[in-house]
């Protein structure tokens, strides 16, 4: 059985995460407006792997956000819009 290791992360620093992470996050409101913004989506999924690692996420999920983030930065995916539209 492994065993969690001992929070290292303040109750302040996991709320701080959890409040920046709502606040970037890109939502109904906004999908169509930021959908393709690579600052934005690249930010998203930064935030997330933040959110991950001080919430002992996977590792593996973890690295796949970040992953993914810097495919944003480098312009290496792009959004493909919506089928429905």
């Amino acid at each position: 059985m492994v065993k969690k290791n001992k929070c290292i992360w303040s109750e302040k620093a996991k709320s701080l995460a959890k409040d920046l992470h709502r606040e970037i996050s890109i939502d109904n409101y906004n999908w169509h407006e930021l959908r393709g913004n690579k600052r934005r989506r690249s930010a998203e999924l930064i935030i997330s792997a933040i959110s991950q690692l001080i919430n002992d996420g996977d590792e593996i999920e973890i690295e796949n956000l970040l992953n993914q983030a810097i495919l944003w930065i480098k312009e290496e995916v792009k959004d493909t819009g919506c089928k429905s539209h």
